[in-house]
């Protein structure tokens, strides 16, 4: 099984839009049981929050649904529990670092480098373009699946 930890700033936009929409594809190629994933936050702040609506929105737009999800901190375990943590930019990933020691088995990277860009995911948050959002993270969770799937055994 590979597990899977999405990671932003709050998890409330960009990591649980990536969560879900792993998920999803995971389903549609019928590989649910191969895949263990889920999202975090760098950051406390909004620890116990749902999905931000308008990313609910959003998901809602393309029939994946997010409910029961609350955003988390990170934790230095989900360093050993999770094979990836994939981060949205470069801040997400200087806090990934930090919080989980470092990198030491090389399991932390950036969502857009799946996608064959070296790039942040722009925060919608602060930019309002949850439309943006979805392609860079759509991109990227498609680029992963397809790399996962040509090094499976």
């Amino acid at each position: 099984m590979t597990r899977i930890l999405f990671v932003c700033h709050g998890n409330i936009c960009r990591s649980p839009m990536g969560e879900f929409i792993m998920k999803n594809l995971v389903k549609s190629a019928g590989l649910e049981t191969e895949f263990d994933i889920a999202s975090a936050a760098t950051s406390s702040e909004e620890t116990g929050n749902p999905v931000y609506p308008a990313a609910r929105r959003k998901l809602a737009e393309y029939g994946i649904g997010c409910a029961g999800k609350t955003a988390r901190q990170l934790t230095a375990e989900d360093y050993n529990r999770y094979d990836l943590l994939i981060g949205m930019d470069q801040a997400n990933l200087r806090n990934m670092r930090r919080i989980c020691g470092g990198d030491p088995d090389g399991k932390i990277g950036l969502l857009l480098d799946y996608a064959g860009r070296s790039e942040d995911v722009a925060d919608p948050w602060y930019t309002g373009d949850f439309d943006a959002a979805w392609r860079d993270i759509d991109a990227g969770c498609r680029g992963l699946l397809d790399r996962l799937r040509k090094t499976a055994p």
